[in-house]
């Protein structure tokens, strides 16, 4: 996996965002990923996607929630 930049990952892709969905992902059905370009949730998403298609931006950087919590592409909510 190709290591990205904080500066290249949106502002709202947050550390309490990403612990919601992955902990949606493992109590519910949902399967949702988030675009690291635009921000987007999108569903659908295995929980170690890379790279998907955003359906809303059309870049190529939808990451599954479990996957950036594991790599730790999110930024902080402790300032």
């Amino acid at each position: 996996m190709a290591l990205r930049r904080m500066k290249d990952i949106h502002e709202s892709v947050t550390e309490s965002r990403v612990l919601a969905l992955t902990e949606s992902e493992m109590f519910g059905l949902e399967n949702p990923g988030i675009c690291l370009a635009c921000g987007e949730e999108a569903d659908g998403c295995e929980p170690d996607a890379e790279r998907y298609e955003c359906e809303h931006c059309g870049e190529k950087q939808v990451y599954g929630a479990a996957q950036l919590l594991i790599s730790g592409m999110y930024w902080s909510d402790k300032t």
